[in-house]
C-alpha cells in the first residue's frame, strides 16, 4: 500500500483550527440540549473600502454581499449587571465578485461575544471556516475552496429591533494549498434584525 503524500504545515495548522468548534462543544454542561440554541438575528452585509489589513496586498478588487444569521449557544454567562459573555455561531451565505467572476461563499464561525444582556450592543471575535465555489480570480488565487475565516465585529442598536454593525472578515488558506496563495480582507457594514 502506498504512503499518503505528506501534509504541508499550512494544512496541519488549518486542521488544528478545525478543532476549535469541537473544543467549544466540550464545555457544554450535561443539562444542555438543542432547545438551548436560539436564533438571535438575521441580516445583510456588504463590503465597503479596499484597505488591506492582514497578509499580502490583494491583486484583485472584490465586492461581497451576504445574508447572515447569529445563533445563541448554551455557553454564556453574566459577568456584570446587565453584561454577559458567550459563544455564538455566525453563519453566512453570499456572493464574492472579482475579476469579472462571481462565486458563492458560505461560512460558519463560532465567536466569543461580549455585550449587554438585551444583546443590543455586542463585540465579538472568532475563527471558523468558509467554503468558496471559486477560488481563482485572474491574478489572485485563494488556493482552494476551503478557507479559514477570521472575524471581528461590533453591533449597535439603530431603531427598536434593527441594528447596524461593522464586521472585519479575513479569508486565508493558512498555507494549506501552497506558498503562492493570497487571502483577502473585507470591511463590511451590516444591517440586522434582532429577535
Amino acid at each position: 500500500m502506498a504512503e499518503p503524500p505528506p501534509r504541508s504545515p499550512g494544512f496541519i495548522a488549518l486542521a488544528r483550527l478545525a478543532r476549535v468548534p469541537l473544543a467549544l462543544c466540550a464545555f457544554a454542561t450535561a443539562a444542555s440540549h438543542a432547545a438551548d440554541f436560539e436564533l438571535l438575528s438575521v441580516g445583510v452585509r456588504a463590503r465597503v473600502g479596499e484597505k488591506r489589513v492582514l497578509g499580502e496586498v490583494q491583486p484583485e478588487s472584490f465586492r461581497a454581499y451576504d445574508l447572515t444569521t447569529s445563533v445563541r449557544t448554551p455557553w454564556e454567562m453574566e459577568f456584570a449587571p446587565g453584561w454577559g459573555v458567550g459563544v455564538r455561531l455566525l453563519a453566512s451565505a453570499g456572493v464574492l465578485q472579482g475579476a469579472g467572476e462571481t462565486a458563492l461563499v458560505t461560512s460558519l464561525i463560532p465567536v466569543l461575544a461580549i455585550g449587554t444582556q438585551d444583546r443590543r450592543f455586542t463585540v465579538d471575535l472568532g475563527a471558523g471556516f468558509a467554503l468558496m465555489s471559486r477560488h481563482r480570480y485572474a491574478q489572485q488565487d485563494f488556493g482552494g475552496p476551503l478557507q479559514a475565516a477570521l472575524t471581528l465585529g461590533v453591533g449597535v442598536p439603530l431603531y427598536r429591533r434593527v441594528g447596524v454593525g461593522y464586521r472585519f472578515m479575513h479569508y486565508s488558506d493558512g498555507g494549506a494549498y501552497g506558498e503562492h496563495t493570497i487571502g483577502a480582507d473585507f470591511h463590511m457594514i451590516e444591517l440586522v434584525y434582532r429577535f
